[in-house]
């Protein structure tokens, strides 16, 4: 492959700048969003949900800093199992 050496930048700059752009208008006009029921109903619930407790938070960094922050497996997978088996309930068939 040969590479064309009779362009110049100039050239190159000006065709570049020369080529139609779309405006933002125009790239939005044609987008349509259409959620799933469950995509709105997870949406929903995050927007209930977003309470932030910055108290606890700096709790736990401590804990985690101080090396007295302990993960107890067993009730992080029960929860895991009971929001799982909550949403297949929910779910309609």
């Amino acid at each position: 492959m040969k590479i064309d050496s009779t362009l110049t930048t100039a050239t190159k700059i000006s065709e570049t700048r020369s080529r139609p752009t779309v405006s933002k208008a125009d790239a939005g006009a044609a987008a349509e969003v259409h959620l799933s029921h469950l995509a709105t109903q997870l949406q929903s619930t995050n927007e209930s949900s977003s309470t932030f407790d910055a108290e606890r938070v700096a709790e736990i960094k401590q804990a985690i800093a101080d090396g007295r922050f302990t993960i107890n497996a067993g009730a992080i997978a029960d929860r895991l199992i009971a929001s799982a088996s909550e949403l297949v309930n929910k779910q309609p068939n």
